[in-house]
């Protein structure tokens, strides 16, 4: 059997310390019988479930990173229109494939996966944690199931941000109102085009092909013609999103079934049945907080380490026994 060193991301004697990470009591120059994978952790759910929100929360605990999966974020503008996170919001963790393709380009499941893959390796290189976060279930089905090497050189987790769907299409109609509030139809009048393709880049996404009628004849008609088409666009906006949450959850599932040992499934209808302090206290409670736990246990084989090095001082003690779980725990500290 192959030996190889132990990564730091594979014990637990490991710290996190502005980001980087901080060896603790563990010889890092100790070998052992081992194939070291590269991990990787996903961040699934529905549109408007709070994936954005964990997946940053996740990389301010743990030295990580978060590659974007959402078809419609990988171009360049429409921000309001595909629910970009904010600089503000981001927290100062770095995010990759956001926001750079050019808006009429068409990009590829294909070019997904080479961009996705490069940027893995570029951040696994420099001992930090990718996670993959966006509402594109199939970005992420064909990178585990099309890339041998993917499953080759990763270890991964997913983690599934659920919400019950009857309090989901409410938040998803309030979340609405509030782009457009925000200026959604600004944003899309400004590259409103006659001739425009709406099978083609950015333009694919939802809130913008709904606003074509509205846009050819709002400077045409009377004040309540206008209201009425803009009212009519908003609700199938609204409706064409619970549809988008409906197929994400199909395939979501899908990859329940094929990968359930390695997804955690988090409910967090409860987080959105709450507001201010309490909603906030909900989520640590409900899914950042174990989401962070799950990821400790993951990165830190916490579990696998008690047992090598109760396996080393056995050996080293030349004792037929386990060590009492006691001390192992002590040695692992």
């Amino acid at each position: 059997m192959t030996h190889m060193k132990i990564s730091v991301l594979d014990c637990k004697q490991v710290g996190v310390c502005n980001g980087n990470l901080r060896p603790g009591l563990v010889d890092f120059n100790m070998e052992y019988p081992l194939f070291r994978k590269d991990k990787v952790v996903f961040v699934m759910g529905a549109t408007g479930t709070g994936k954005s929100r964990l997946a940053i929360d996740l990389a301010t605990r743990y030295p990580a990173e978060i590659v974007n999966s959402d078809k419609m974020q990988v171009y360049k503008g429409l921000d309001i229109v595909t629910n970009k996170v904010t600089d503000e919001e981001c927290r100062g963790v770095p995010h990759h494939l956001l926001s750079i393709i050019d808006p009429n380009a068409n990009f590829t499941t294909n070019d997904f996966l080479r961009h996705a893959t490069s940027t893995m390796e570029s951040i696994t290189s420099r001992d930090r944690l990718p996670i993959v976060a966006g509402g594109s279930n199939s970005y992420i089905s064909a990178l585990i199931n099309q890339r041998t090497e993917f499953r080759m050189k990763y270890d991964f987790r997913f983690i599934w941000v659920d919400v019950s769907f009857h309090v989901l299409r409410s938040f998803i109609s309030d979340r609405v109102d509030r782009m457009v509030e925000a200026g959604l139809v600004d944003e899309v009048r400004k590259m409103f085009d006659l001739k425009a393709d709406y099978s083609r880049g950015i333009r694919r996404s939802i809130g913008v092909p709904e606003m074509d009628k509205y846009l050819r004849v709002e400077a045409t008609v009377d004040d309540g013609t206008r209201a009425m088409l803009l009212k009519e666009a908003i609700a199938k906006i609204k409706e064409n999103t619970c549809m988008l949450a409906c197929r994400q959850l199909e395939k979501i599932r899908c990859l329940h079934s094929e990968c359930e040992r390695n997804m955690h499934r988090l409910d967090a209808t409860e987080v959105f049945l709450k507001r201010g302090r309490e909603a906030d206290d909900a989520w640590e409670n409900l899914v950042a907080g174990p989401s962070s736990r799950i990821v400790r246990q993951f990165l830190y084989n916490e579990d696998r380490m008690a047992t090598i090095v109760q396996q080393e001082v056995v050996a080293a003690a030349g004792l037929g026994s386990p060590v009492p779980s006691a001390a192992v725990a002590t040695l692992t500290r």
